[in-house]
């Protein structure tokens, strides 16, 4: 199918790995040109179509830095994707878990966002039209326990701010849709500080074990699999092309049937 994406100027946060890496991978699969933020920038070396930007996207500057060499670099700005995110487990529950905590949480899972979205909206409204896609989490409806409380409380932060400014700006041409993965492959779920080997130091199994422990405790996945990074690219991909011109306001689950309830 073709998305209509050829040579449209798109801006993907938290880029180096994971959901991000996929995403920008496909965007410029798409023949969109892709400037690509994170604080690391290996990964992206010698992806076609791709201008890799080492910054600090949790900065209150870094995100208008990154809109601002898509800007300068190409004249224009279509395609926004908020992927930058992180989460620590809370294993203490709330009474455990600090102000400084929750603040390091909305920073880097809505301020970031936040802030890029502000950054980009004067150049999409001067075009007439632009695709945001935000990339945020069923834990910010689904809290099964308060392991990641000030993760979800930030992506639900995310999920309404969605809501907001497709009201405001949908009229102006700007569509902002939302992605709620669930349990997806990347070092959130599988990394050295990610869930699964958090909670196999904290109970003493192995990572596998726990991964297992935790996703049966949380009621378990249809599919009997962790989402792929390429799976959440493709619904992304697809929100930011024109083809979907009339989908605003919208957020996307991929859960792989995690969540039960309709």
């Amino acid at each position: 199918m073709e998305l209509h994406l050829e040579d449209k100027v798109a801006v993907v946060t938290g880029a180096s790995k994971g959901i991000g890496l996929a995403i920008t991978k496909a965007l410029a699969r798409e023949g969109a040109r892709v400037v690509a933020g994170a604080r690391t920038i290996d990964a992206l070396s010698g992806i076609d179509r791709v201008t890799a930007v080492a910054l600090d996207l949790v900065a209150p500057d870094g995100p208008a830095r990154l809109v601002r060499r898509a800007i300068d670099d190409h004249g224009r700005l279509d395609v926004l994707v908020n992927n930058v995110g992180a989460v620590r487990m809370r294993l203490q529950g709330f009474l455990g878990t600090s102000d400084e905590e929750f603040d390091w949480a909305l920073q880097t899972n809505f301020f970031a966002a936040l802030r890029a979205t502000r950054a980009a909206l004067p150049a999409m409204l001067s075009g007439g039209a632009g695709a945001i896609v935000n990339i945020a989490s069923v834990n910010a409806f689904f809290e099964p326990d308060a392991g990641v409380l000030d993760y979800g409380a930030a992506k639900a932060a995310l999920l309404n701010l969605t809501k907001s400014l497709a009201q405001e700006f949908g009229p102006k041409g700007i569509r902002v849709n939302a992605i709620s993965p669930g349990p997806v492959s990347t070092d959130l779920w599988l990394g050295q500080d990610g869930v699964a080997h958090t909670v196999a130091r904290a109970t003493g199994v192995d990572p596998d074990t726990a991964r297992k422990n935790v996703l049966a405790s949380i009621g378990g996945l249809a599919t009997g699999r962790l989402t792929t990074p390429e799976e959440v690219a493709t619904l992304a991909v697809m929100l930011s092309s024109p083809l979907t011109a009339n989908v605003t306001g919208s957020n996307f689950v991929v859960d792989g049937g995690l969540i039960k309830t309709i």
